[in-house]
């Protein structure tokens, strides 16, 4: 089947069997590739997408279920002229990465918190990481990155 979503701004077609899932339709049918799958078990948020505007794993989603809709992928993160955006920038900044394969998914569901939550607190960052896995930084300099990127003061961040 043909499925078409407009993409970070921009019309996307492509073809999908009614099993293909999100994640491989973004990276296999329209090449992009930083949406990470790092399960296909809907644990580790990897494959983070925003969908209509709601914070998704595309490993649980068909690709015909997007069919019509908004799709916006760690690609369309950057500001028009390629420079980082405050969350891109805050994760470089406070070192909120390090292999960078939860990378895409961390910045989805940053992006996704800060548009309900413009100043959230490091409970707040905490609970709404709860669907994404790092398993490299500790998460330390992950929520020290969103509180940054939300204009906040860092704190020291408290070890959990």
């Amino acid at each position: 089947m043909k499925v078409t979503m407009t993409v970070n701004g921009k019309s996307m077609s492509g073809d999908a069997e009614g099993r293909t899932l999100l994640s491989t339709f973004l990276r296999e049918e329209l090449g992009l590739t930083g949406t990470h799958i790092g399960c296909d078990t809907s644990q580790c948020g990897a494959c983070t997408v925003h969908v209509n505007g709601k914070q998704v794993k595309s490993c649980t989603m068909f690709a015909a279920e997007a069919d019509g809709a908004e799709v916006a992928t760690i690609e369309g993160q950057a500001n028009a002229d390629g420079s980082l955006n405050v969350i891109q920038q805050a994760f470089q900044d406070h070192h909120g990465l390090q292999c960078g394969f939860c990378t895409p998914g961390m910045v989805m569901a940053a992006a996704s918190l800060l548009e309900q939550n413009p100043k959230p607190t490091e409970a707040d960052i905490r609970h709404h990481l709860e669907g994404n896995i790092c398993r490299c930084t500790g998460y330390h300099n992950i929520v020290k990155a969103i509180l940054a990127a939300s204009g906040q003061e860092v704190p020291a961040v408290a070890a959990e």
